[in-house]
């Protein structure tokens, strides 16, 4: 493939970040990834990035921003396509990508609650869009069936992040589930998933959740004295 030089600029944590990036490992597409610190990110960013957010995926030195603009213009770049052929069920799959979208602002909302309430709130909203989704999922492994597409790029950092969530403080989200824990295990099971993050993530992650200072850390704190 000739294909123009691709550089993403990322944030070690950022779940948007990990979806471009499974694009690029399952299509095989040659990249480089500069990580910078978004606390304090280097002058050059705020000429690149309009929304002063990552992914930014340098093309030829020109930047592209959003997530899913990126993933997209990285689809239709290279030969073949993860989305169906089938136009309704392109749409479908767009539609359920934004429904994912929303799973990760209710994880950020219980991340960061400060008072019961609100934590309540939140687990109880996620735990309803989790439900949601396992009514509609069919066999899998993957959304579709057995081949991976770009709705399961989007929920794999998605995955990630509630499998890591459930190990630390055992939330109970997938209690009464049958296919969406299913989905998940096949989707961070898939080489592309497990490379798309580095080596570190893990722990640094953890280290995130308890610097939110929130319910979730508070619990971790009585359970750890």
């Amino acid at each position: 493939m000739n294909l123009p030089q691709l550089k993403l600029v990322s944030f070690k944590l950022c779940p948007y970040v990990q979806r471009a990036r499974i694009v690029m490992l399952e299509k095989q597409i040659e990249h480089t990834v500069e990580y910078i610190d978004l606390d304090a990110p280097p002058p050059w960013f705020y000429d690149i990035s309009p929304l002063e957010k990552v992914p930014v995926l340098l093309v030829d030195e020109r930047p592209l921003f959003e997530s899913m603009v990126i993933c997209e213009y990285l689809d239709e770049i290279t030969p073949g396509s993860l989305y169906p052929a089938n136009a309704f069920e392109r749409a479908q799959q767009r539609a359920w990508s934004e429904f994912g979208n929303d799973i990760l602002d209710q994880h950020y909302t219980l991340v960061k609650a400060r008072e019961q309430p609100g934590y309540k709130r939140a687990r109880g909203t996620l735990i309803e869009r989790l439900e949601t989704l396992d009514e509609i999922l069919g066999d899998g492994p993957y959304f579709a069936g057995e081949t991976f597409m770009m709705v399961d790029a989007v929920y794999a950092p998605i995955f990630r992040y509630l499998n890591q969530l459930e190990s630390e403080f055992q939330l109970g989200l997938y209690a009464d589930l049958d296919r969406v824990p299913r989905w998940a295990d096949a989707l961070l099971a898939r080489p592309s998933v497990q490379d798309a993050v580095p080596e570190m993530f893990t722990s640094d992650y953890r280290a995130y959740l308890l610097r939110q200072a929130g319910v979730l850390a508070k619990s971790k704190e009585k359970t750890i004295s």
